[in-house]
């Protein structure tokens, strides 16, 4: 279980295929290396990954056949930039919201406009997702929690404060470029119960 609040940025330093469908990644970042554990849970992009080795600036993980096909994993290459958050602790602040590091789909950037001081931006993503979205619900897009400022059949908006843009990759993401997103939980869990049929008490 995650925040959405990024800890750093890291940079892969290579990604190869396995040679079973799947593909191992390293990622160099000298800071938070030395504080993790094999089999400790990272949130790469938003997508929770298993460290399988490390040393005192890289870290390793493997990455599935479906990892690679559902999330924006697939397309990064060695000196590429990812957001890092390692797994919720027991007593952390939830700054953010509930991210569980499970991609529901990839979105591409319709638009990333600066607005003052504040940048904008519009994404596209599949209309399954837009019933769980609301305006100032929680988004996670590339593992950052983000709010919700205005929802569309097939898209939806969020505004960037200069921090977020400094402190994740959506400050050097143009438009085109492809993101991971993940509704938020609780709206998912409620729509299940809203859908299914009732049960019969005796």
């Amino acid at each position: 279980m995650f925040t959405g609040l990024i800890e750093c940025m890291g940079t892969v330093q290579t990604i190869a295929p396995d040679g079973f469908g799947g593909a191992e990644m390293t990622i160099q970042e000298s800071t938070l290396a030395p504080q993790l554990q094999l089999g400790e849970s990272v949130a790469v992009n938003g997508v929770c990954l298993t460290v399988v080795g490390m040393d005192a600036s890289t870290f390793r993980f493997q990455l599935g056949p479906e990892t690679l096909l559902k999330s924006n994993l697939g397309t990064l290459q060695p000196g590429h930039r990812v957001n890092l958050e390692r797994s919720l602790r027991m007593g952390d602040r939830i700054g953010g919201h509930f991210v569980q590091g499970h991609v529901d789909a990839m979105g591409t950037i319709l638009e990333n406009v600066q607005q003052g001081e504040w940048r904008m931006f519009r994404f596209d993503c599949s209309a399954a997702l837009t019933p769980l979205m609301v305006p100032k619900g929680s988004i996670a897009v590339d593992g950052i929690s983000l709010t919700l400022v205005d929802v569309a059949p097939s898209s939806f908006t969020v505004m960037l404060i200069p921090h977020t843009l400094s402190m994740t990759t959506l400050g050097l993401k143009s438009v085109g470029e492809t993101v991971n997103l993940e509704t938020d939980m609780l709206a998912r869990h409620v729509a299940k119960l809203v859908a299914a049929p009732r049960l019969a008490v005796d």
